[in-house]
């Protein structure tokens, strides 16, 4: 989510953040998502649903593994072809560095990503106070109605895409606790993660 929570929308930033709220739910590694089209853009069959998230209480240990493994994850997700998901040697990969940072498998890498995720889309970059993911998409198609300068074509695929997230929301934070323990990271995390979404 790379400057995906950065105040100034571009076209480019508003696809970030659709991609990056709906990554929370897609079971994809956020790793992975600059080598992936932003999901509001890929044509998906309708019947297609992404796997519900498992909701988990985030500990400050798996925020630290997340941020340490960011890195090393990037490294190899850098160099798969755009569009391609990973074999298994890479998997195996992702799995090892996953494991070298605290984690049981490169699964347990992605859930705690996803629901990172999840309550980072629903924080005001202004603010950088939890608001929830609806209220940021509302502000959003504000602030790219509003804009005057973006070329017409782009604003138009920008308020499809935010429209879109809004009809298919995010599911409730059912632990309150990880949108203290999110606001406690933010700087750390919108650095470390958000990098992967531009």
């Amino acid at each position: 989510m790379p400057a995906l929570l950065r105040p100034a929308l571009t076209a480019l930033g508003v696809a970030c953040l659709v991609s990056a709220t709906s990554l929370a739910f897609s079971g994809a590694a956020l790793a992975q998502a600059k080598q992936q089209p932003a999901p509001a853009q890929q044509a998906a069959p309708a019947q297609q649903q992404a796997p519900a998230l498992k909701q988990i209480a985030l500990t400050d240990k798996q925020i630290d593994g997340v941020l340490a493994a960011q890195k090393d994850m990037d490294a190899i997700t850098e160099k798969l072809p755009e569009n391609t998901a990973p074999d298994a040697k890479v998997i195996a990969q992702l799995g090892g560095v996953a494991k070298k940072h605290g984690f049981a498998s490169y699964d347990d890498y992605n859930n705690v990503v996803d629901n990172i995720s999840l309550v980072l889309g629903g924080f005001d970059p202004a603010t950088k106070k939890y608001v929830g993911n609806e209220a940021v998409i509302k502000s959003q198609i504000a602030q790219i109605e509003a804009d005057k300068k973006m070329p017409a074509k782009d604003k138009k695929e920008a308020l499809d895409e935010l429209n879109q997230a809004v009809k298919t929301p995010a599911p409730a934070v059912e632990n309150k606790g990880n949108i203290d323990l999110i606001a406690k990271y933010y700087d750390k995390l919108v650095a470390a993660l958000g990098d992967d979404q531009n």
